[in-house]
């Protein structure tokens, strides 16, 4: 039988993976270098693969060192579960989460079962309303924490995850060729609906307003029906979507922003427990496959991931 991995090793991988140097890392875990080092080669070794390559200052992962990476995060939290479980001073309490339904589909379940299982004895209680409302409750003392997304409402105090926010239609449909386009969008006070219409009206796209809903479910079905054009982001893309580029005459548009707000509570160590699941859940997440899908319009959803990686690279590093 093999021998299993070393914990140790595996958390020192990852200081490295994220630090990008072998220094950084021995901080981190407060080891000298060269017993990082000496982790790392001890770790390789137990692989049999190598896992850095030198880049300049850096160390790179190698591809078997990508390979490694998801398994040590998984790893790692697991062990985190697992000590968390058998601990008798473990948090307990209740904690009021708030997000709009369309992250609900997309990022509880990550956030509520890695919480959950970390923190057993936590009692979530979840709101699904619209940023504004969200807002107005973690201002009235009635929510503790909300994912949100950013906007003039809702100043968050931390962001966790950028997404494109993209022009949507029937993959079925040609409804986006009407000479008044029809939409599908939020209440007036909707950042995403204020974006996409002031795009059009700085245009002289005439279009008219179809559907109004704070749910993104109905959003949802009107666009697939073919029904009308809606601007979604790339998290809440489905099947039997069509995203719009410049092809077509549709400009890109604004970033999404997720953050999250936080609300005065008496268990602050809940809430924090609870910011880091969901800073570590949201960037654990990857995007949708919809290149496989049958009618993406797979060019116009790799200029936008592009757009977004080069603003993240031009933006200051503070």
């Amino acid at each position: 039988m093999a021998a299993p991995l070393d914990l140790d090793q595996v958390q020192t991988f990852l200081a490295i993976a994220d630090s990008g140097s072998f220094t950084r890392a021995a901080d981190e875990v407060h080891r000298t270098q060269s017993a990082v080092s000496m982790q790392m080669r001890r770790l390789e070794e137990r692989i049999g693969k190598p896992l850095f390559a030198k880049d300049g200052r850096t160390n790179r992962l190698t591809e078997d060192g990508e390979r490694l990476l998801a398994y040590a995060r998984r790893l790692i939290r697991l062990n985190r579960e697992t000590l968390a479980a058998f601990d008798d001073s473990s948090l307990e309490g209740q904690i009021r989460i708030g997000t709009p339904d369309d992250y609900a589909d997309r990022f509880l379940p990550e956030i509520m079962g890695r919480f959950v299982r970390s923190n057993p004895r936590v009692e979530l209680s979840v709101i699904c309303e619209p940023t504004t409302n969200l807002a107005d409750l973690i201002r009235r003392g009635q929510l503790d924490i909300a994912l949100v997304t950013q906007c003039d409402d809702a100043r968050v105090g931390e962001v966790v995850r950028r997404e494109p926010l993209l022009w949507v239609t029937s993959a079925s449909h040609m409804v986006h060729e009407e000479p008044v386009l029809p939409l599908a969008v939020g209440r007036p006070s909707c950042a995403w609906r204020r974006a996409a219409t002031e795009v059009l009206t700085a245009q002289g796209r005439e279009y008219r307003i179809l559907f109004t809903s704070w749910s993104a479910q109905v959003v949802i079905a009107a666009v697939l029906g073919g029904l009308a054009v809606s601007v979604l982001p790339e998290c809440a893309l489905r099947p039997g979507m069509r995203v719009l580029g410049e092809a077509e005459g549709f400009i890109p548009l604004p970033d999404v922003q997720i953050g999250i707000m936080r609300g005065h509570t008496t268990r602050p160590e809940i809430v924090d427990a609870l910011a880091r699941h969901i800073a570590e859940s949201l960037d654990n997440i990857s995007v949708p496959p919809t290149e496989a899908v049958p009618g993406f319009d797979a060019e116009a959803l790799a200029f936008a991931r592009a757009r977004r990686q080069k603003q993240r690279q031009l933006a200051p590093s503070w």
